[in-house]
């Protein structure tokens, strides 16, 4: 029997771009911050993904579009590389998730900063989906 393999990517169905879905989520999602992080989400209904996953850098002290480009490309790789333990769990308790992840430090971070963060972001939504898939049971 062929075992199925964990892929690591963020297809297009994963990445949040419906401006209804983003501004429904700004106006009733729920946030928590880790610096230099801070996490808008909020349950969906049935989508394509089980998780969909939006990266912004605030202008306000990134001028310019390279250092922003930098450091979301920094976001999402580590987001990539670490969300199937969040999207497993997601899936085994049939929900759908919207998050928005909004990088609110003033410099350009190294690499090893940002994975540890967002592996921290994900154990936090991996938490809140647990404790509230266990409150509903």
């Amino acid at each position: 029997m062929l075992e199925k393999k964990i892929r690591y990517t963020l297809g297009k169905e994963e990445r949040l771009k419906s401006r209804k879905v983003i501004d429904q989520l700004f106006k009733e999602g729920k946030s928590f911050s880790i610096f230099p992080f801070r996490v808008v989400w909020k349950y969906q209904p049935m989508q394509a993904a089980p998780l969909q996953a939006g990266f912004t850098v605030s202008t306000k002290y990134f001028k310019k579009a390279v250092d922003r480009n930098r450091v979301r490309r920094l976001m999402k790789e580590a987001y990539r590389l670490h969300k199937n333990t969040l999207q497993k769990s997601l899936e085994l308790n049939n929900k759908h998730t919207a998050i928005f992840i909004i990088y609110v430090g003033k410099e350009i971070p190294f690499y090893a900063l940002v994975a540890e963060k967002i592996i921290a972001v994900i154990e936090r939504l991996q938490k809140i989906t647990n404790e509230n898939s266990t409150a509903n049971s």
